[in-house]
């Protein structure tokens, strides 16, 4: 039986002869045996032979094309079994040479990436070819922008072995704003181990791997829009806003630091029913027909308005009614660590209904603060809580004539005011407003 040669995934035979030497009628059994038993066949399996005659098969081969049919050379067997002499059983054997040939596929996964700077992809490698290959890979881009990386740099696969290796695409430089950059690129693979020939010229002309690094921007552009708004605010702010609240909140303060003035068009002299007269508390009469109201006292009952002395009482309104609006401004100053109080004295046969009030803590001053109004506590309040506070009453508290509205501070630090030092006393103003009405006897 001669030697034959066989590509996988085609057909070749060879032939062997079959004699009867013995001196009866004998039936031959024909079957391949060894490694090519599973992709050969003999023709015909059974032969029958008249003693002295000989006859001969044929022995068919057909290997598939696929990594289980490894190149070289392959032992061929065909046993003779004898129907009337199994013992004479016989195994003629040759060589059949399987020829090798090259397939490897290749798999880029994924195909597209998205990333500020850099991108990572799978390479998944097979040789489904019959021989040993080593798989190289060669990156392809338009131009110089992308950098490549291979981990490992080739992979070595022996006949149906997989294997994978890292891909690493990073650009030069980010895009910090803007839409997103499309990189194009592909990888091109290769088999150093593929002879010279036509193989390889074929393999050079399979088409590339393609696939596609998305360069993002560092910044949206939706986190353009929210920092021209932002700016925008910030600029609104300091030209409309800040000035105006800035003015707002100082015109509040000089309204509460500074009494009240008399209205334009009424006159000293003039009674308290056709809208004249200074308010109660202001230190002095006028003419002898307004209403009169009794200076603010200290705590020591010395009179009020000089600094650190204790609290002074003023006002000045229009008459409304059968009343007269009135206001009454009590400043306290008071030294650190001491308690000093301010008072307004409402006048003989009148009683003042008080409907609101505003405390001032200008300088920023630390203690507590105690309003009364007569022998009824309105509130304590500690300093540092505040700078500014008011309070209103739709039912006005009435406060009859020679009764008191005081305010007691109690002194623990002097804070700064607006000139940056800190102050040597605490300085505290309360203003009073209501009705004050004259009472019948």
């Amino acid at each position: 039986m001669p030697a034959v040669t066989v590509t996988p995934g085609g057909t070749a035979s060879t032939s062997l002869t079959v004699r009867n030497d013995s001196d009866i009628v004998e039936a031959y059994t024909l079957d391949v045996v060894g490694d090519c038993a599973a992709w050969a066949t003999v023709e015909p399996e059974r032969v029958s032979l008249y003693p002295g005659t000989s006859e001969t098969v044929t022995v068919r081969l057909a290997p598939p094309r696929s990594p289980e049919v490894r190149a070289g050379d392959v032992p061929l067997g065909v046993r003779v079994l004898p129907a009337e002499h199994p013992e004479l059983v016989t195994v003629p054997e040759t060589t059949v040479h399987v020829e090798g040939f090259h397939e490897l596929r290749v798999e880029l996964v994924p195909r597209r990436r998205r990333g500020w700077l850099r991108g990572r992809y799978r390479l998944a490698a097979r040789n489904e070819g019959n021989c040993p290959a080593r798989a190289a890979f060669t990156p392809e881009q338009a131009g110089e922008d992308l950098r490549f990386g291979f981990t490992p740099a080739e992979l070595r696969l022996e006949p149906g072995e997989s294997a994978e290796t890292r891909l690493r695409v990073r650009t030069g430089k980010p895009v910090w704003f803007g839409s997103p950059v499309v990189w194009p690129f592909t990888v091109r693979t290769t088999d150093s181990e593929m002879p010279e020939g036509s193989e390889r010229a074929a393999s050079a002309v399979r088409p590339p791997l393609e696939a596609e690094f998305v360069q993002i921007p560092v910044f949206p552009k939706w986190l353009l829009v929210v920092l021209a708004a932002l700016l925008a605010l910030l600029l609104a702010w300091f030209t409309l806003v800040r000035p105006a609240v800035r003015s707002a909140a100082r015109q509040a303060a000089d309204a509460v630091v500074h009494p009240r003035t008399t209205p334009a068009g009424q006159q000293d002299g003039q009674s308290p029913g056709t809208g004249s007269g200074q308010g109660a508390g202001a230190g002095a009469q006028r003419g002898g027909q307004g209403t009169s109201a009794s200076p603010g006292t200290g705590a020591d009952g010395t009179s009020g308005g000089a600094a650190g002395t204790g609290g002074t009482g003023g006002g000045a309104g229009t008459a409304v009614g059968s009343g007269q609006q009135s206001s009454a401004t009590i400043d306290l100053q008071t030294s650190g660590g001491q308690t000093r109080s301010g008072t307004y004295v409402v006048p003989p046969a009148a009683l003042f209904g008080v409907t609101d009030i505003v405390v001032a803590n200008f300088q920023g001053d630390e203690g507590v603060m105690t309003i009364t109004f007569g022998d009824r506590k309105i509130t304590t309040i500690a300093l540092e809580t505040f700078r500014n506070q008011d309070y209103h009453w739709v039912t006005p508290i009435k406060i009859p004539e020679n009764a008191t509205v005081t305010v007691k501070v109690t002194c623990a630090k002097p804070g700064t005011p607006a000139t940056g030092r800190q102050a040597q006393q605490c300085h505290e103003v309360l203003n009073v407003s209501g009705v004050l009405s004259t009472v019948k006897r």
